[in-house]
C-alpha cells in the first residue's frame, strides 16, 4: 500500500480534481450527492497520503517521477511529482484538514443555495494545493500556485451578493499578484541562469554558482511570492479581509492551504536561500517583524474571525522567521501543529457564529460555555495549544523555533519571538474569557452545533494535544532530520521551555485579570494610552496609507497617462487624419471637369518643378546657358 501510494502520488491531487469535474458537469443539481462525492474523493486522497507518510517513515528517501511536457532545442519542460518527507507531511496535513472542513461544511452550509458550487470550489482548492505540494519543478508549482490564488478568490467571494465579500476577493487576488510578479521573475532568472527548473537538479547546481550578488536578487524575487501568499508585511493586508468568506473557507485558507503555500515554497527551495545568507537574513527579519506587528493588532480587535486572522499572520511570521534563522524542521513542525489548532479555532468560531446567527463581535457574545460545552472545551484546548502551554502541540513547535533563533545567533529575534508568545497567550484568552465566560447576552439563545460539526472539532482537539509528539526525539530521528537534504538538530532547551511557558502563563493571567476578574480595567488602559490603542485598533493605518497611495499616486499617474493618450497619441493620429482630410478638400477643388483648368494646372506644376530644380542645381535650370561661340 505504501509503495503504491508513493509511486502513484499523482492520484492525490487527481481525486479532488475528479470531484470538481463531476460536480460541475453532472452533480450540480444534486447538492447532497455533490457533498458526498467530494468528501469521498478527498477521503481517498487522505488514505493515499497516509500511505505516503507510512512509506516515508519506513524509508525516508526521495522519489521522483516525471514526463516531458514540452521540448524544443535548448528548452525542455517537465511535469512530475516529488515525494520526500516535506511533501509527505504536507499532503497528510492538507488532505486531513480539507477532509474535516468538508465534513464540517455539511452542517454549516446546509441551507445555502450555492451548496454544490461550494463543494466544487472546495475540491478545486484541494486539488490546486495538493498539486502544488507534489510538484517537482518551479514552473509546475507556479501553475498550481496561481490556481490556489484563483480558488481563494472564488471562495472568499463565494457570497458575491455581499459588497464586502466581493471587495475582499478582489483585494486578495490583486495583492497576491504583486508578490507573484516577483516570483515569476525569479523563475525566469533561474531558467536563464541554470537551464532547468527541476528542484533536484537546482539543488545540485546552485551551491556551485559563484555570482552571489545575482543569486541574492533571484532568491529575493522568489521570496516575493511567499510575502504575498503567506501574508507577510507589507503584503499582509488581504488576509484579514479574507474573513468575508464562509467560516469553513477561513479554516481551510488559514490553516492548511493557501497561506502556508508560501512557507512551503521557502522550505522546498531552501537550497536556494541557504546559498545566499543575506537573503536568509531578510527572510528572518521580515518574518519576525510580521509576527510582532500582527500580534500587536490582534490584542485590540473585537471580531472573532479577525482576531484569529491576525493570529494567523503572526504565526506565519513565526514560520518564516524560523526558516530565515535556519530552522527548517522547526518551521515545518510548527506549520503542521498550527494547522491542527488553527483549523480547530476557526471551526470553533464557525460553530459560535452559527449558533448566534452570524454575530461575530466578541462583546455581543458571553456566557457560551454552559450552552456550547463541546465547542467551548475544544476551543480552549486550541487556545492553549496556540499559547504554547505544555504538553500541547504548540508548546513543542514554538519552542523549537525559539531554540533555532537563539542557537544561530539571532538573539533579537529570539526576544521578539518570546514577547510575541506573551501577546499570543493574552489575545487568545481575552477572546476566550469575553466570548465564552463573559456576561451572557440576553438577546442570544445559543445551542450546541450538530454532531457533523462537533466531531471534526473533537478530532482536531485530539491532534492539538498529541501533535507535539512528532517532536519527540525518536520520531524526529526518522522524520524531521530528513526534511530536506538533512538538517542538524539540537535537543530541546529546558531554559527556553521554562521561559516560554512562564511568558505564556503571564499572558493568560493578565487576560484573566482584565477580562474575567476585571481587577484591571481594560478601558482605563485604553484611555490612558489612547494614541497607541487607536494606532493598533486601526491596524497602523496601513490600509489607509495604501488607499492614499492609490488615490494620489496611482490615480495621478492614470490621469497623466490619460492626458498623454488624449492629447499626444490621439493628437498625432487625429492630426494625420485631419491633414489627409484637408488635402482631399484641396484636391477636390482642382477637379472641376474642365480641360483648360487641367492644362493650366499642368503648366503651373511644370514651372514649379523647373524652378525647384534650378534652385537645387543652377546648372539644370532652363535659363542656364553658355555664351556665343
Amino acid at each position: 500500500m505504501t509503495q503504491f501510494a508513493i509511486d502513484n502520488s499523482w492520484l492525490i491531487p487527481f481525486m479532488p480534481a475528479l470531484a470538481f469535474i463531476m460536480i460541475v458537469f453532472f452533480l450540480r443539481k444534486a447538492p447532497q450527492a455533490s457533498a458526498l462525492f467530494s468528501i469521498a474523493c478527498i477521503f481517498t486522497s487522505f488514505v493515499l497520503a497516509l500511505g505516503v507518510v507510512g512509506g516515508i517513515l519506513a524509508n525516508p528517501t526521495t522519489t521522483e517521477h516525471s514526463v516531458t511536457w514540452f521540448s524544443m532545442p535548448g528548452v525542455s519542460l517537465e511535469m512530475g511529482t516529488l515525494i520526500d518527507p516535506i511533501s509527505g507531511m504536507m499532503v497528510f496535513v492538507v488532505t486531513l484538514i480539507a477532509l474535516l472542513v468538508q465534513i464540517y461544511s455539511i452542517g454549516y452550509m446546509e441551507n445555502d443555495p450555492g451548496y454544490s458550487t461550494y463543494f466544487a470550489y472546495q475540491s478545486l482548492f484541494a486539488m490546486s494545493m495538493l498539486g502544488l505540494v507534489v510538484s517537482n519543478n518551479f514552473l509546475q508549482m507556479f501553475v498550481f500556485w496561481e490556481l490556489v490564488g484563483l480558488c481563494s478568490y472564488l471562495l472568499i467571494g463565494f457570497w458575491f451578493y455581499k459588497h464586502s465579500a466581493r471587495e475582499a476577493a478582489k483585494k486578495a487576488f490583486i495583492t497576491n499578484r504583486v508578490g507573484d510578479f516577483g516570483f515569476l521573475l525569479g523563475i525566469l532568472f533561474l531558467q536563464i541562469l541554470f537551464g532547468t527548473l527541476n528542484f533536484t537538479d537546482l539543488a545540485d547546481i546552485i551551491p556551485t554558482y559563484t555570482n552571489i550578488g545575482l543569486l541574492t536578487v533571484v532568491a529575493l524575487l522568489v521570496f516575493a511570492g511567499p510575502i504575498g501568499k503567506s501574508g507577510q508585511f507589507p503584503l499582509h493586508v488581504w488576509l484579514p479581509d479574507a474573513m468575508e468568506g464562509p467560516t469553513p473557507v477561513s479554516a481551510l485558507i488559514h490553516a492548511a492551504t493557501m497561506v502556508v503555500a508560501g512557507v512551503y515554497l521557502i522550505a522546498r527551495a531552501f537550497f536556494l536561500f541557504v546559498a545566499v545568507p543575506n537573503a536568509l537574513m531578510v527572510i528572518a527579519y521580515v518574518g519576525g517583524f510580521t509576527a510582532f506587528f500582527a500580534a500587536t493588532i490582534a490584542i485590540t480587535q473585537n471580531d472573532i474571525k479577525r482576531i484569529l486572522a491576525y493570529s494567523t499572520l503572526s504565526q506565519l511570521g513565526y514560520m518564516v522567521m524560523a526558516l530565515g534563522v535556519g530552522g527548517l524542521t522547526a518551521s515545518m513542525f510548527h506549520l503542521m501543529t498550527h494547522a491542527f489548532f488553527k483549523a480547530l479555532l476557526f471551526l470553533g468560531a464557525g460553530s459560535v457564529i452559527h449558533a448566534l446567527h452570524n454575530k461575530q463581535d466578541i462583546w455581543e457574545m458571553g456566557g457560551l460555555a454552559p450552552k456550547m460545552p463541546v465547542t467551548t472545551k475544544t476551543f480552549v484546548i486550541a487556545a492553549l495549544a496556540l499559547a504554547g502551554i505544555f504538553p500541547l502541540a504548540g508548546f513543542w513547535s514554538k519552542d523549537e523555533i525559539l531554540l533555532a533563533a537563539l542557537s544561530n545567533g539571532y538573539t533579537g529575534l529570539y526576544l521578539i519571538g518570546t514577547f510575541v508568545a506573551f501577546l499570543t497567550a493574552f489575545y487568545m484568552f481575552r477572546l476566550v474569557f469575553v466570548a465564552f465566560y463573559g456576561e451572557p447576552n440576553p438577546e442570544n439563545h445559543p445551542h450546541e452545533s450538530p454532531k457533523v460539526m462537533t466531531v471534526p472539532l473533537i478530532v482536531l482537539a485530539c491532534l492539538s494535544v498529541v501533535g507535539g509528539l512528532v517532536g519527540m526525539p525518536w520520531l524526529k530521528t526518522n522524520f524531521g532530520s530528513y526534511i530536506y537534504f538533512g538538517e542538524a538538530h539540537h535537543g530541546y532547551s529546558l531554559s527556553i521551555m521554562l521561559t516560554s511557558t512562564l511568558v505564556a502563563l503571564a499572558g493568560i493571567y493578565l487576560a484573566y485579570l482584565m477580562y474575567y476578574k476585571k481587577t484591571i480595567s481594560a478601558e482605563a488602559i485604553a484611555h490612558r494610552f489612547q494614541p497607541i490603542y487607536k494606532l493598533l485598533y486601526n491596524k497602523y493605518y496601513i490600509d489607509e496609507i495604501y488607499q492614499w497611495f492609490i488615490n494620489r499616486v496611482v490615480d495621478g499617474a492614470g490621469r497623466v497617462a490619460y492626458w498623454v493618450d488624449l492629447y499626444v497619441v490621439d493628437g498625432v493620429v487625429n492630426g494625420l487624419a485631419n491633414g489627409t482630410k484637408w488635402g482631399g478638400y484641396l484636391v477636390r477643388y482642382l477637379q472641376t471637369g474642365q480641360t483648360q483648368h487641367y492644362g493650366m494646372v499642368l503648366i503651373a506644376a511644370v514651372v514649379v518643378i523647373v524652378i525647384l530644380l534650378g534652385l537645387i542645381d543652377p546648372s539644370m535650370g532652363i535659363f542656364a546657358g553658355g555664351g556665343a561661340k
